[in-house]
């Protein structure tokens, strides 16, 4: 009996030391965009905490307007801190530059002004930020980024002067050697993520005009390479859509696997060096609403793919939607985390989507840690579309925000709104996840309610982990928006489909926090005015009295045990927008907080969770202001907020130095500039 006491005592002393030893963002740095490259986004400093969040002070800022010729734009970056030093992309064209850790100044500055090919690039501004490698034998500190027009270059750490051993001075043209023919200038393809680089390989994703408005069924194929990160060589080259004769292109009927493009690796990709493993997680296909012309389950498009570091070979894969038509893009790392389940030590890899399902296998065989069931699946109309029969539903974790839509849903503030979000609402289809688009209809539906919409319910600022706990943390944005396609009018062969009121122009206002316009922006002059059905004039957005039709919250922040599969809580994150506090037919309720409808980034250390605010609310003495948030990781429960000059727009990190702990997050917007704002107490 004693013996067998001191085996359990014994096995339960290994297994707590393999759980802990991933740590996150090692040394009091952040030498990754995602703090480590399983992204965690976690570290273990705790010098700011729970009694002294509300006492922070703004340390420095760094403000990018003048870094390119556009002065105003979404500032995403994360910035990187290794020794002391700051690594960031700043500006409209993506400039790098670094700072000093402490005080903010500038270091050095690299820019190259790419012409004509910066100026046709898909993915333009600052992108969201940067790698950082180094060979410790040499002392050698190498910065790598990607330029808007797909160059990549490599720069000395210390100098910031291009690397010449590494590619042509410092560059490789990575629209060359594609295994593809793509146009130097015009060539639609780009990345805004950053590169990852593991075991001196560096990983390139790749990204596109929005999937939503594509020119034609043909566009430019998302393949993700590994280069040597002393030369620039290309080691390998993963074809996202299989070539023929490579695994996986029998799910392309027809021949379709030869023009369609996209499925790109557009998010931030995670490695694990141990297993020797990258996981993609890849977008959708050309396009994202209508499927008619790659018939199929269209592998890999909206699947998690692991392959190996060194070859590119893949090891497993698993599809998360058949043949999409509801742009259910992968938008975000997937996190990796080592986690005692069913007293079984398990390497995971979890993935947050735009579904609000969160996704979790092991990532060694790319088993689903708990039942995912293929269940039926409506099947749509759409002449000519191809349609999967069943879709994928996890069955643990639960969904962490809303999904599809149905009358329980609308707004009901009051009576008198609800019985509007109602009517609005008969004008459309309404239904559970996968619900597929209708052909648009002037006497209805015009469209099909889709929640979460486009933009959420997670999107590319993904989540965070802690490995102390177990417990992943996400933002997730509660939207709606109507997908439909509308008949082909003179001079145009194919159907078009539109994200938003499809007969309403191009451009539309959803749900709160959906997205508004995108999809086909051609359209008649009878399809500009507003056409009368048999019911009267067809309404021509998603508000009810200028309010969201699905009732709050808007945002969420949840906590999910990663031991048991649960939901721990669930938060709304954000204040109540102005537009919802100061509504005049509100006046008289007491609205509790209903969260903002964004998906930010958060950042977990060894007190609590952080997040900032997506925008602008006003505060009791009339001042406009956005706050950083930290919650209690255990509750939900908020302990401290301060003020930030703009809108959260990249992801929080922190650092220390000389003793001082940091935390530094990137805000624009609102008439302010790209800025990082370094706070400290």
């Amino acid at each position: 009996m004693i013996k067998n006491r001191l085996f359990v005592l014994l096995l339960l002393a290994l297994v707590s030391i393999e759980v802990t030893a991933q740590l996150g963002a090692p040394d009091g740095e952040w030498p990754s965009y995602g703090g480590d490259l399983g992204h965690t986004r976690y570290s273990a400093l705790d010098q700011i905490d729970a009694s002294n969040f509300k006492e922070l002070e703004v340390a420095w800022i760094f403000d990018a307007a003048s870094f390119g010729p556009s002065p105003e734009y979404r500032f995403q970056s994360t910035p990187l801190m290794v020794n002391g030093k700051i690594y960031t992309t700043a500006g409209s064209r993506r400039a790098v530059v670094s700072l000093d850790a402490e005080t903010g100044e500038i270091l050095w500055m690299f820019s190259l002004d790419e012409g004509e090919r910066g100026q046709y690039a898909p993915r333009q501004l600052s992108g969201r930020g940067l790698a950082y490698w180094t060979n410790e034998s040499t002392n050698e500190e190498r910065i790598i980024y990607v330029t808007p027009g797909y160059q990549m270059i490599a720069l000395d750490a210390s100098t910031g002067s291009q690397v010449a051993s590494f590619g042509e001075d410092g560059i490789v043209d990575l629209k060359q050697n594609a295994d593809q023919q793509i146009d130097l200038i015009t060539g639609e393809i780009g990345l805004h993520s950053t590169p990852i680089v593991a075991n001196d390989v560096v990983i390139i994703g790749a990204a596109h005009r929005t999937g939503g408005n594509p020119r034609s069924r043909e566009n430019v194929k998302g393949y993700v390479r590994g280069f040597n990160v002393h030369t620039g060589e290309r080691l390998w080259i993963f074809h996202t859509i299989p070539m023929p004769g490579e695994y996986g292109n029998e799910s392309w009927l027809n021949e379709s696997s030869l023009y369609t493009g996209n499925t790109g690796v557009w998010a931030q990709i995670s490695v694990d060096l141990e297993l020797e493993t990258v996981y993609l997680p890849v977008e959708a296909a050309t396009g994202d609403y209508y499927g008619a012309y790659r018939p199929g389950d269209n592998l890999f498009s909206e699947s998690l793919v692991a392959v190996d570091l060194n070859t590119g070979e893949r090891k497993w894969h698993y599809q998360l939607v058949h043949h999409g038509i509801w742009d259910h893009d992968i938008p975000c790392a997937p996190i990796l985390a080592d986690v005692v389940i069913d007293g079984r030590l398990r390497k995971i890899v979890a993935q947050p989507t735009k579904q609000a399902y969160l996704y979790v296998f092991d990532r060694l065989t790319g088993e689903p840690i708990w039942p995912i069931e293929e269940r039926p699946v409506e099947i749509g109309d759409v002449p000519g579309e191809w349609y999967s029969p069943t879709q994928p539903y996890p069955t643990k974790p639960p969904a962490y925000d809303r999904q599809g839509v149905s009358e329980a849903d609308l707004i009901d503030f009051t009576p008198e709104l609800r019985a509007k979000a109602i009517e609005l609402a008969s004008w459309h289809k309404m239904g559970p996840i996968f619900t597929p688009p209708v052909v648009s209809n002037i006497d209805g539906p015009l469209g099909t309610l889709m929640a979460p919409a486009t933009g959420g319910g997670t999107n590319w600022p993904g989540g965070s982990y802690d490995p102390e706990t177990n417990i992943l943390y996400v933002v997730s944005n509660s939207s709606v928006t109507s997908l439909a396609v509308v008949p082909p009018y003179s001079g145009q062969s194919d159907m078009a489909y539109i994200q938003g009121n499809a007969l309403s122009g191009p451009r539309t206002s959803g749900g709160a926090g959906s997205s508004a316009g995108g999809g086909r922006t051609e359209f008649t002059a009878a399809q500009r005015e507003r056409p009368v059905s048999s019911r009267g004039a067809p309404p021509r957005n998603l508000l009810v009295d200028r309010l969201p039709l699905l009732k709050p919250p808007y945002g969420r922040l949840t906590a999910i045990d990663l031991r048991r599969g649960d939901i721990l809580w669930q938060v709304p994150h954000g204040q109540t927008p102005d537009r919802i506090a100061n509504h005049p037919a509100l006046s008289d309720l007491d609205i509790s907080r209903t969260g903002q409808g964004a998906s930010v980034g958060t950042l977990v250390t060894k007190t609590m969770v952080i997040a900032g605010e997506a925008e602008l609310t006003t505060d009791n003495n009339g001042s406009r202001r956005a706050m950083l948030r930290a919650y209690d990781k255990s509750t939900g429960i908020e302990i401290g907020a301060v003020r930030m000059p703009a809108p959260q727009t990249g992801s929080p990190m922190t650092y220390m130095v000389n003793g001082t702990q940091y935390i530094v997050v990137a805000v624009s917007g609102t008439g302010v500039s790209g800025r990082l704002v370094a706070f400290r107490l």
